[in-house]
């Protein structure tokens, strides 16, 4: 298994770079299928696909993706305890999600184990590629019967002390908003965002939009 070097990854990517993009999926036919989408596409690259986690755990990281699609019913492994590894493996690395699952329970699982986002398979290529993109602007992407069934959730509101002003940014950022959308749809900067963001991961105690977005799924915070 290579070492996963921060160092190294930095050299080799440059602003202009593709999007680079590995795909975990064990159906063939869909495999091909998001290989030739995002090959396809301007600003993004395939640079490796695998059909099972154990494979991909041996050996992605000698192929750097920024981004990983990652099924969750795979033969071995299951999706969600290979982002755990991969978590722990490419710490950089962003990895979506691409399931027919679309259970809270199994979402939940999968934003606690590392995701950023949540996508059903039946999502459209371009909205796909969208997502690939908020993921690298820090946005956290769901399918939008994912991201209603987050904000359905949010019915018994519990006391973190989070300010009427933080729940809604938080609640934003379930629905998989990036800081600028979230900006403009609340009107205020971007800045501003990120410092209510910074206030709800300490208040949360937690580090990312990802585990925000878990922790606030679980408890009902918004």
């Amino acid at each position: 298994m290579g070492d996963y070097n921060i160092a190294t990854y930095a050299r080799r990517r440059r602003p202009l770079d593709p999007i680079s993009v590995s795909i975990i999926e064990d159906d063939h036919d869909i495999r091909a299928s998001l290989s030739l989408i995002i090959d396809g596409a301007e600003g993004f690259e395939c640079i490796s696909n695998y059909g099972d986690a154990e494979t991909a755990l041996q050996d992605i990281s000698q192929d750097m993706p920024d981004v990983i699609l990652m099924d969750i019913e795979l033969p071995g492994m299951s999706g969600i305890d290979c982002v755990r590894q991969m978590k722990k493996q490419m710490p950089e690395c962003d990895i979506l999600m691409l399931t027919v699952h679309d259970h809270d329970k199994i979402v939940f699982e999968s934003l606690c184990a590392g995701a950023c986002g949540y996508l059903t398979k039946n999502t459209r290529p371009r909205h796909i590629l969208n997502a690939i993109r908020e993921v690298r602007s820090g946005g956290a992407p769901m399918s939008t019967n994912i991201a209603r069934m987050v904000v359905n959730s949010f019915k018994t509101r519990h006391s973190v002390g989070l300010s009427d002003r933080e729940r809604e940014v938080l609640s934003q950022l379930c629905t998989g908003k990036s800081y600028k959308m979230i900006a403009d749809t609340l009107f205020i900067s971007s800045d501003t965002v990120r410092s209510h963001i910074k206030n709800i991961y300490k208040k949360l105690e937690v580090s990312s939009n990802a585990e925000a977005v878990a922790r606030a799924l679980k408890e009902k915070l918004v």
